[in-house]
């Protein structure tokens, strides 16, 4: 069992670090917003995170 609880925080953790390398402080706080609405069964909440990482990811719009 404690052998699954870090493999479970070594992948959240590195997780994290590929989310904040790769969108920066922004892409943490949407993140963050996301898992806490999850954890709290808040649609608000949760739904801020998703479009704060759904506008990271697609970036600038061509046109």
């Amino acid at each position: 069992m404690p052998v699954i609880a870090i493999l479970g925080a070594a992948f959240v953790i590195g997780f994290e670090q590929l989310v904040e390398w790769q969108y920066g402080p922004l892409g943490i706080a949407g993140l963050l917003l996301l898992s806490i609405g999850i954890k709290a069964r808040n649609a608000t909440c949760s739904s801020l995170g998703a479009v704060v990482l759904a506008v990271l990811v697609a970036g600038p719009a061509l046109t």
